[in-house]
Order: C-alpha cells, then sequence, then structure tokens
C-alpha cells in the first residue's frame, strides 16, 4: 500500500478518535453469591445465588478496585463508558499498526557528505550513551 493511502486511513481513526466522550478503563462482570446464613434458599442444591450483582474492576495506581452496581440508569451510564473505552483501544491498536507501516515506507533522508555523516554518528553515540547512564 501507497504512503499516502495509509496517511488518509491515519486521518480517518483520528477523526473517530475525536467522536469518543467519557469513557472508563475497566470491565462489568456479573456475578451471583451466597450469603452467610445457612438456612437461606441460596444454599439449597442447584440455586445459583444471590444476585446478579455487576461489578466493576479496574486498575487504580497499581491495584484493582471493584465497585459493585445494582440494575440502574448509573449501571447503564458505566456500560455506555467502558464500551467506549473498549472502542478506543480498539482504535488506538489499528492506528498504532498503521504508524508502523508508514514508518517502515517511508524513506531515509540521504546523508550528502562524510561530515554529516560523522556529525549524525556524534550525536546518535551522544544520545545512547546518555539513555544507557541514566539507567
Amino acid at each position: 500500500m501507497r504512503i499516502v493511502e495509509l496517511e488518509k486511513q491515519r486521518s480517518t481513526l483520528l477523526q473517530e478518535i475525536q467522536t469518543i466522550r467519557d469513557m472508563r478503563s475497566g470491565t462489568i462482570s456479573v456475578r451471583y453469591q451466597r450469603c452467610s446464613n445457612a438456612k437461606c434458599i441460596c444454599h439449597s442444591k442447584g440455586h445459583v445465588g444471590h444476585g446478579p450483582i455487576y461489578s466493576y474492576s479496574t486498575l487504580k495506581d497499581g491495584k484493582t478496585k471493584i465497585k459493585n452496581y445494582k440494575l440502574s440508569p448509573e449501571l447503564l451510564k458505566l456500560q455506555k463508558e467502558v464500551a467506549q473505552y473498549q472502542r478506543f483501544k480498539v482504535i488506538t491498536q489499528k492506528l498504532i499498526s498503521l504508524n508502523n507501516e508508514i514508518c517502515e515506507l517511508r524513506p531515509v533522508s540521504e546523508v550528502q557528505d562524510t561530515r554529516e555523516l560523522e556529525s549524525l554518528k556524534k550525536k546518535l553515540e551522544k544520545q545512547f550513551r546518555k539513555r544507557s547512564q541514566e539507567k
């Protein structure tokens, strides 16, 4: 594929990202659970337990946070926000892949003379030396 066509696709994806509004990372799961009352019906054979309980889990500061919801407008709002995040992830993965392809196809600039080549080598050595010293 030619670079021009790929750049048009990239523009389309960037426009699509602009249409995304409120979003939250995380997942919503449905679960049922048994209570602590041994005489409750939830402990009988074949009973799934109390619920459904809708759990929203997300990662914050390296820790998983879970919040439970009941069927409500708040849950519907959350569901739309999580769906927008999933859409954002798909678009950004396509964008990254497309950018990688564009970078592979884009030509490398030619070095004009030996002085320019030496200058480039020194610049690159300095950059990589600085990075290795930071580690």
